[in-house]
């Protein structure tokens, strides 16, 4: 009798069976804009495009230098996988999604003043999309978020982002503790944005303005997990001018962003 194989260990089965679902994935993007970008970057998998003829007139440079051929239809019969009330321009085109590769390529400072946004259970694509747009505009170097309970690569996503996607890092990682470590070791602040903290976020940005910074933001309603806070250097809050109200996260995204870009680096 043939000596029996030892079974591969669990961890090893779910990675090779994640990479596998991952290498089958697909994503339908719509819109315009989010099309037109997609066409035009080099580093996406394009698979198939699906165009009305008003849609393939508007998108005609980019379909050229992208080389697909693409699917003309009817705007009353636009027969493609995605939800019936997208908005879709009459443009949608099948992609693999994209590989940024890992977080010290994109994240490592390289002499300027770096900044990243990371996101703890942020899953409304909109949010996400709003986010990554914000992100492109102040010159952020990746926005972060988990594998699990984040908003994956979608149409709405991409749409929402307006093209950022295709530009803007979106890198999702396996344990956000463990990567926000990662980013401490690499010269990163750590800047959690929470509501009820005691400092606002103008002061603590005061405090080390050459520091790289991450600023950290949670999902509207959970906030951010204890533990994530935990691994953050400080805690700050937007302030408010009154006493209620608060900012959705991608509007927090974006103003704390704005307040960064503002602050005076030490010359």
């Amino acid at each position: 009798m043939a000596p029996r194989k030892d079974k591969k260990p669990v961890w090893v089965v779910d990675k090779e069976r994640n990479r596998r679902a991952s290498a089958a994935e697909t994503v339908w993007l719509f819109g315009i804009h989010a099309v037109r970008d997609a066409l035009l970057n080099p580093g996406r998998q394009k698979l198939r495009l699906v165009v009305t003829k008003n849609a393939s007139d508007k998108l005609a440079d980019a379909i050229t230098k992208s080389g697909m051929k693409p699917e003309v239809q009817e705007p009353r019969r636009f027969n493609v996988p995605i939800d019936a009330q997208s908005v879709h321009q009459g443009a949608a085109l099948e992609v693999k999604p994209l590989d940024w590769g890992n977080l010290s390529e994109q994240c490592a400072p390289r002499g300027e003043r770096s900044v990243v946004i990371v996101l703890d259970r942020v899953t409304d694509p909109h949010n996400v999309g709003a986010i990554l747009r914000s992100a492109e505009v102040f010159g952020a170097r990746a926005v972060i978020a988990t594998l699990r309970n984040s908003a994956p690569e979608t149409g709405a996503l991409a749409k929402t982002a307006s093209g950022a996607l295709e530009r803007q890092p979106y890198l999702r990682v396996q344990n956000l503790v463990k990567t926000l470590k990662t980013l401490s070791d690499m010269g990163y602040r750590l800047i959690a944005l929470d509501g009820e903290a005691d400092i606002d976020l103008q002061d603590t940005l005061d405090v080390e303005p050459n520091s790289p910074t991450a600023l950290v933001l949670g999902a509207e309603g959970p906030g951010l997990r204890p533990s994530t806070k935990e691994a953050c250097d400080v805690i700050a809050k937007i302030p408010f001018q009154r006493s209620f109200g608060s900012l959705n996260v991608s509007n927090a995204a974006a103003v704390s962003l704005y307040a960064l870009s503002q602050t005076k680096a030490d010359k």
